[in-house]
This record gives C-alpha cells, structure tokens and sequence, in this order.
C-alpha cells in the first residue's frame, strides 16, 4: 500500500489525481498543518524540506511532487500517463513537467508567500502585482500549446494533465486567470469531466465549478 502524506489542494494533489486514476491501493495521512505537523521531527525524517507531500512506498519515503508523479508513471506503465522510452513525446511530457514544477508553480509560490521575497513588507502588494504579470505569462505559454490539442501532449491524456490542473486551480485568483485564456479554457472544463479529478475534488473538498460549464 502506498501511503501519500496531503493536504487539501496542496502540492499532494496531483499525485493524488494519479494514485485514483490508476486504482491503486493507497492511504491518506492529513498533515496537520494548523500544529506544524509538517515542521516536525517526525516528518522532517521523511522528508528534510518540510514540506507537502511525501509518498511511502516499499518502506522508503520520497518527496517532491513531480518527482512522485514520475514514480508511479515509472512503477505503473500499463496506465499510460507517461510516455515510454523511445517514444517522441517522452521528452515533451519531461519538458512541460519541469516547465509547470519550475515555472507556473514556482511563479505562484512567489505570488502566496510574497513576504518571503522581500525584506520591506511595505511592496508585498508589489510583489503579488509583478507575479500576476509572470504567472499570465505562463499560461498564455500553456494556452498556446493547447491550441488544436486535447491534453497537453496531444491526444493522450499524461500526468502532466493532472499537474497542470492542480496548478490551474491555484491560479484561479490571479486577474488573468485561467478561463480568460481560449483553450486552456476549454481543457480545463474537459478535465472536470475526468472521473479521477471529480472523485479526488470531492474528497479533498475542492471547489471545481470555476472550470466547469455554466
């Protein structure tokens, strides 16, 4: 049984959506976040940065969201959601994962913890206004990718769908967010249709209805 330390519609989310998708047999932990559950030493045994999520599995403990997502593609490919070695779109699924790891979402870890990022606390709104501007620019990258495509792959649905979902979510407050952008609009509304997100959202309590058709 694979265990996935979470918190709602926190970086667990995607491996999460992929843990459902592919059935397998797993447990929830809720990390008590209000206590610092995370800050630990019990937690910060498994996973040194203190942060959300971490997977168990086999007796070990590994963190880091894409890296989790990548596993259980790996440890599990009869599911489909990563490319195969030899394949030509293996490149492009690492290709966008890393562009939504270490763009889109570290972009948004800027825009939520703005304090961190300055000493003067006074251009906290600053801050938040520039990341607006950068996390538009990311979609507009993905909103253009999407263009004439089903998934972000092309016509096969990947783990990288299920990230970038997770991701669109945290972007709903931006100014430009994610529904303004013509076919990231429209993805997103189709990936609400998908089993996995509409089970793993409402046990995790997570309002889709922004992405979803009127």
């Amino acid at each position: 049984m694979y265990q996935l330390y979470y918190y709602p519609n926190n970086a667990s989310l995607a491996p999460h959506f992929l843990l459902h998708h592919m059935q397998l047999d797993y447990q929830l932990l809720l990390v008590d976040r209000k206590a610092n559950f995370h800050k630990s030493p019990e937690y910060i045994k498994l996973n040194p940065s203190g942060r959300i999520p971490t997977l168990i599995y086999d007796g070990q403990a590994l963190f880091e969201s894409p890296a989790i997502c990548i596993h259980l593609c790996e440890s599990h490919p009869q599911h489909q959601l990563m490319p195969e070695i030899g394949d030509p779109l293996r490149p492009q699924f690492f290709q966008w994962l890393t562009y939504l790891n270490n763009t889109l979402q570290a972009e948004l870890m800027v825009r939520y913890y703005p304090h961190r990022h300055t000493t003067d606390q006074q251009t906290v709104p600053d801050v938040v206004a520039a990341q607006d501007l950068r996390i538009a620019e990311a979609l507009e990258v993905i909103d253009q990718q999407l263009a004439g495509k089903t998934y972000l792959l092309g016509e096969q649905l990947s783990a990288c769908d299920y990230f970038l979902f997770m991701l669109a979510l945290w972007s709903t407050p931006i100014e430009r967010h994610p529904m303004s952008f013509n076919h990231l609009g429209r993805y997103l509304q189709r990936l609400t249709q998908l089993p996995s997100i509409i089970a793993v959202c409402e046990i995790e309590q997570i309002d889709i209805s922004p992405f979803q058709v009127n």
